[in-house]
């Protein structure tokens, strides 16, 4: 895997290992122009100023920071997420965008911070083996919950909402997307309102995978207890949440805009610092950082998956900045290895039904071949990201060093040829009458637009038609069963977005390759499961299993590592980019902290704009 010089200047001005100076230095030898080196400055704890954990401020410059006051004080943020909410119930979430604007209202009990360390939210302290909160034999950990708090209709948080949200979600009933995270558990116990006792069914090193981050925001029992199951989906909660956060949501328009105002139950008093929060949604990524880094009309723009030079401009004299924090988010191809054109008991896509054509390794092989990913990452991502084989790409022990990657056209005619894929007379290659015509879908997006074009190019040459589709991403990351675009039916032949792990212990995202029936995304649990390409392997499982257990830190290493090359090796996903995260913000906007463990959003309450 290639190196990021973007991406190692950013470590290396975090870790303090460069100063001011160094750092200007090499921003300069990368060719990076005055704004970008700002930006980086800004995110670096700029001046020379000790970096804080997500390294977001102070500004560049030294800006003092505005001091702790009423709350509200600071009046209304403007948040710009590109692709649009579309649910408020976490756990019933399709894509970051949902679980995004869910953390402004909702907690877990503890969050990772950019350094993938634990940090307590709703917990009182981490639990560990030194406090007795982790079980020497991986079987049991116990949480201890903050006293006081409050649910923002005025109701006690207690144990019993963490065994609740366990029920919920464990309930098939449910459909819950993050399903996949619980299942390792045995039981739950409360033996008093404040401690919660999880035991597991076996070892478990990822103790830390149930309850934190995105996919553990803790639910309240009072107000769900007459909607587990099948009644799950017709919630008000799902579009007005009752939380524990810094925030309370006024108006929701699903797929447009939430209209959030401080809570009042909050904690601690003087937080949060803004006392509204509107979070819009919808547009593209380049009118999203046009608004936050050129104009201003926002404070802060999400997720600017926007071409290099498209970006740079925008920063030339802007209101804004364009910062970058480390990822560990890969964009990748997706392939079907079920038939999206066959209809088996009104579903297409169905498990069970082959692809004609893409079942067949010899075929994945070629279309990785034909990939250039070099070219993506330069024409395209610039400091966004760097070209990857893995689709696994932090924390660090856990990278691969054994793939590799290569464009290489004529080997790819080679294999198609070995396969029995012919080229006919229009040169477009066939078998047994059947054509090799696929459908490439993303969502709408210039930078994948233009992506899928690379690909495209590269296909027809080999005589692969390619049907391009793009499909708004409030629809294609939907959780609605009953809307056949979205990513998880894939009724397409390949399909392209990132997708990142949320915890150290990345079995949550290992997740999505996991070969039980109940984890593949079909009718049967309304599209919820994670393994969208609806792929099996007996040696993956074994090592999923294997590696759920597993307490020996090497031996995780292992297990974890062959999962990353057995993905790539049977070309489920082709790995493209490894992407930075990219955002826009206001120049005056501090204390983000941003982390590619967790939501952008988590630490919202500490969110506020310097007094110069």
């Amino acid at each position: 895997m290639n190196a990021n010089p973007w991406h190692a200047l950013i470590i290396d001005a975090q870790t303090g290992r460069l100063n001011r100076r160094e750092v200007l230095r090499r921003g300069a030898a990368l060719g990076l122009g005055a704004p970008a080196i700002a930006a980086l400055l800004a995110a670096c704890g700029g001046g020379g100023a000790e970096p804080t954990a997500g390294g977001a401020s102070p500004p560049a410059g030294g800006t003092p920071t505005a001091p702790a006051g009423q709350r509200g004080a600071g009046g209304p943020l403007k948040l710009l997420w590109w692709q649009a909410p579309t649910i408020l119930n976490p756990h019933l979430a399709q894509g970051t965008k949902d679980f995004d604007a869910a953390a402004v209202v909702l907690e877990p009990l503890a969050d990772v911070d950019i350094n993938a360390q634990l940090v307590p939210k709703l917990a009182a302290e981490i639990p560990s083996r030194e406090n007795g909160g982790v079980a020497a034999d991986g079987m049991s950990v116990t949480w201890r919950l903050k006293p006081g708090v409050t649910w923002s209709d005025g109701g006690p948080l207690t144990s019993r909402d963490v065994k609740f949200t366990y029920d919920y979600v464990i309930n098939e009933q449910t459909t819950a997307t993050t399903v996949g995270n619980y299942q390792i558990i045995e039981s739950i116990e409360t033996p008093d309102d404040q401690t919660v006792v999880i035991h597991f069914k076996n070892p478990t090193p990822g103790w830390f995978n149930v309850f934190v981050g995105p996919y553990g925001m803790i639910l309240p029992a009072h107000v769900l207890q007459d909607f587990v199951g099948e009644r799950a989906r017709d919630a008000p909660f799902n579009l007005k949440p009752i939380g524990t956060g810094p925030f309370t949501v006024d108006d929701f328009r699903p797929g447009d805009v939430v209209v959030y105002s401080a809570n009042e139950a909050y904690r601690e008093p003087d937080k949060p610092y803004f006392s509204q929060v509107e979070l819009k949604g919808g547009g593209d990524a380049t009118s999203a950082a046009r608004g936050a880094i050129q104009t201003g009309e926002f404070d802060y723009a999400w997720n600017l998956q926007v071409e290099e030079q498209v970006l740079t401009s925008l920063e030339q004299g802007g209101q804004g900045v364009g910062s970058v924090t480390p990822g560990v988010g890969v964009e990748r191809i997706l392939v079907n290895l079920t038939d999206p054109r066959t209809e088996v008991n009104g579903e297409r896509s169905h498990l069970g039904t082959p692809h004609p054509w893409q079942a067949d390794l010899r075929v994945r092989q070629a279309y990785a071949l034909a990939v250039q990913r070099d070219m993506i990452a330069t024409q395209l991502y610039g400091r966004g990201g760097t070209a990857t084989s893995n689709i696994l790409v932090g924390p660090p022990k856990f990278v691969s060093q054994n793939t590799s990657w290569r464009f290489d056209l004529e080997e790819a005619g080679r294999l198609l040829d070995a396969a029995g894929w012919l080229a006919g007379p229009d040169g477009v290659r066939a078998k047994d009458g059947v054509r090799m015509e696929i459908v490439d879908q993303t969502t709408v997006n210039p930078v994948r637009q233009r992506t899928q074009e690379i690909v495209k190019d590269a296909f027809e040459q080999l005589g692969i038609t390619v049907q391009l589709k793009s499909i708004e991403s409030g629809v294609f990351f939907s959780s609605d069963a009953g809307n056949s675009d979205t990513a998880a039916h894939f009724y397409a032949d390949i399909e392209m977005f990132t997708n990142n792990p949320s915890s150290p212990y990345p079995l949550d995202y290992m997740v999505s390759w996991w070969g039980d029936p109940s984890n593949i995304a079909h009718r049967a649990n309304n599209w919820a499961g994670n393994n969208y390409e609806h792929w099996q392997n007996e040696e993956y499982d074994q090592l999923y299993q294997e590696a759920s257990t597993e307490l020996d830190e090497q031996q995780q290493i292992e297990l974890i590592t062959r999962m990353n090359d057995l993905v790539v090796e049977n070309v489920v996903v082709i790995p493209l980019i490894q992407r930075n995260n990219v955002q826009g913000q206001a120049k005056n906007l501090e204390g983000l902290e941003l982390s590619p463990w967790t939501s952008d959003l988590w630490n919202i309450a500490n969110w506020r704009r310097s007094t110069a």
